[in-house]
């Protein structure tokens, strides 16, 4: 289950972008670290990862582009359009000989209620063996 968590830091969408369309989005910082595994790998692994909320779906991990292993994607030809976060693209996913297509995606320049997410990228958690979320605690 995707904790989620109040931070000023990081408001709700700004209700102008759904005004009238019972559509909210928020974002707030994930207090558990995320790591994502595919084929027998450890693909991503982010301890700043940002939980998307939106209106109609689960609950998202967006995970820093820094964080996820250098090699594991490669670009798609792939694109979709969110009128609340604008144009996706989309990445395959590689590991240990086997890849994954459209496995993740992202917000190259997404819309200004949302601009947190630029740089971070989701994964479909049915394209990767396991999104795995673990307490921090000392």
């Amino acid at each position: 289950m995707v904790q989620q968590h109040s931070d000023p830091g990081h408001p709700p969408v700004d209700p102008e972008t759904t005004k009238g369309t019972g559509h909210s989005i928020e974002i707030a910082p994930s207090s558990e670290r995320i790591v994502i595994s595919f084929n027998g790998e450890t693909v991503a692994d982010s301890k700043r990862a940002l939980i998307l909320e939106e209106t109609g779906y689960p609950p998202v991990a967006y995970l820093p582009l820094d964080d996820v292993r250098e090699g594991a994607l490669s670009p798609s030809e792939h694109t979709t359009h969110c009128p609340f976060k604008g144009d996706a693209r989309y990445w395959h996913l590689s590991a240990g000989g086997r890849t994954a297509e459209n496995a993740v995606w992202g917000y190259p320049d997404p819309s200004g209620a949302v601009a947190e997410i630029e740089d971070f990228v989701a994964f479909y958690v049915g394209k990767v063996e396991g999104l795995e979320q673990r307490s921090e605690r000392a």
